[in-house]
């Protein structure tokens, strides 16, 4: 018999998983379901002999706000969506070398009304910034109810919903976890 997760537990595998790469903001005192915030940056460019002659320069981002919810409904799901793409855009600097950044919404919850998950996958956010000459901006958004396993995302936020599945469900996923508990 598996024992299933509880959602601090899940948030601190997902923190986990994120760390690696990603700069991580732990909240102790859940705000408005805000659990962990989760930022990504990477510049890229090419140079020709020195690096005054640039042939290219693309600056890309990833803002993740993991949300900790015992039950989810369309009304919770929606302040939750505006929080995080508020806060998302807030984060965004168009200019020419910015060629992308996703804000992902991630539900870690409970139990979920059908109404949440119907708002959830047919959410639909994305901007661009002068004609996308300066970059765009998609919104993805995922949830994973820990008692059934069962993940859900909007069409942008499928990437989400596997690495969801991956990092809590997976036997592998749960092999990593154990030696590195081990570890510490």
């Amino acid at each position: 018999m598996t024992q299933q997760l509880t959602r601090a537990e899940a948030i601190d595998r997902l923190c986990g998983w994120y760390e690696g790469y990603f700069d991580v903001t732990r909240y102790d005192e859940p705000r408005d379901y805000l659990a962990a915030v989760c930022d990504f940056h990477v510049h890229s460019a090419k140079y020709v002999l020195t690096k005054k002659a640039k042939l290219w320069e693309a600056n890309s981002h990833e803002y993740v706000y993991l949300f900790s919810v015992p039950h989810l409904t369309k009304e919770v799901y929606e302040s939750c969506r505006d929080l995080a793409h508020q806060s998302g855009m807030k984060k965004i600097t168009p200019g020419p070398d910015h060629m992308y950044s996703y804000i992902s919404a991630v539900f870690i919850c409970d139990t979920c009304d059908p109404e949440a998950r119907r708002a959830l996958k047919k959410c639909r956010l994305y901007k661009n910034f002068k004609w996308s000459y300066w970059g765009w901006m998609d919104f993805h958004t995922a949830l994973v109810e820990l008692p059934t396993g069962k993940a859900a995302a909007n069409s942008s936020g499928k990437s989400a919903a596997q690495m969801l599945e991956t990092a809590l469900f997976h036997k592998k996923a749960k092999k990593i976890f154990k030696r590195r508990e081990k570890d510490l």
